[in-house]
């Protein structure tokens, strides 16, 4: 009798198009967005601090500041930092996911899949982004409790610019996730950089009349060009005199030469995908 003949089944590995990217793009940016809502104590301890900021320092230093706001409440003033707060928080330890990937195996399986690297990367950016900008949005729900009103273009401009800043701030997380392969090391180079960001981006003050030693890191701090323009937009929605909008909001300078919105705005986006090009082609080295 015949030995049986094993059968073996054929396997093809579609050729990659841009449409098998994109699809692998997309399901990374979904797992991520299922993972963090399926976090649901990380949603609201990302959400405790930006408030408590807000909401408690901002109340409990109104006393000190309202002579020198012009009659603008402090948390007012700081509402548009706290936005960017909140997205830069959140976008930051969003990109610990590839840390994490990384350190339980999972990303092996990512790796053997048909897919090029580049669409590992884009898709962290753009889960990272809408995960970060989300919380952001929760913060606009609030904008009525602190005296800032809820117009439609203005809230649909906040909005573009928290969606910018987040893919921005996350192509920066990812750009230092791809040379660390520890959660722990991650998470602590990570809490090193969000406050001094914050602080030095002129959150929490006005950044014209500063010691000069503080203008220059103010100058040098990406955060600032975006808290720049988050201000002013609800500062042109706010019945300002023009003694606090230029104490409040005079705008950043260089050499005396005022910086446009759209040339920070620009500022920010060419950063982000600087930052995510380099991410790039780093991981496609470290792994």
């Amino acid at each position: 009798m015949s030995a049986a003949v094993a059968e073996v089944a054929a396997v093809r590995v579609p050729a990659r198009s841009w449409r098998s990217e994109l699809r692998a793009a997309k399901i990374v940016w979904y797992r991520d967005l299922i993972r963090f809502v399926g976090d649901k104590a990380g949603m609201v301890s990302w959400l405790i601090q930006p408030l408590l900021f807000l909401f408690v320092l901002g109340s409990g230093l109104e006393s000190l500041a309202s002579a020198s706001t012009g009659g603008v409440d402090l948390t007012t003033f700081i509402f548009p930092g706290i936005l960017c707060f909140a997205v830069v928080f959140t976008a930051m330890f969003s990109a610990i996911t590839l840390v994490m990937d990384r350190e339980f195996g999972f990303m092996r399986e990512m790796l053997v899949a048909p897919v090029s690297r580049t669409s590992i990367i884009v898709g962290k950016c753009l889960g990272g982004a809408t995960v970060a900008a989300s919380q952001g949005v929760v913060l606009l729900a609030l904008a009525g409790l602190v005296d800032v009103p809820y117009d439609p273009l203005m809230l649909l401009g906040l909005l573009g610019l928290l969606l910018l800043l987040a893919f921005t701030v996350t192509a920066f997380g990812l750009l230092v996730a791809t040379r660390i392969k520890q959660i722990r090391t991650f998470t602590s180079i990570m809490q090193m950089a969000v406050m001094p960001m914050v602080f030095l981006s002129g959150a929490m003050f006005p950044v014209s009349g500063l010691p000069t030693w503080l203008e220059v890191l103010n100058r040098l701090n990406p955060l600032t060009y975006a808290v720049d323009p988050m201000r002013r937009l609800v500062f042109d929605h706010l019945d300002l005199s023009a003694e606090a909008r230029q104490t409040l909001d005079a705008g950043v300078t260089w050499f005396g030469w005022q910086l446009p919105v759209w040339f920070e705005i620009c500022m920010i986006a060419l950063l982000g995908l600087a930052m995510m090009a380099v991410a790039i082609r780093q991981f496609a080295r470290s792994e």
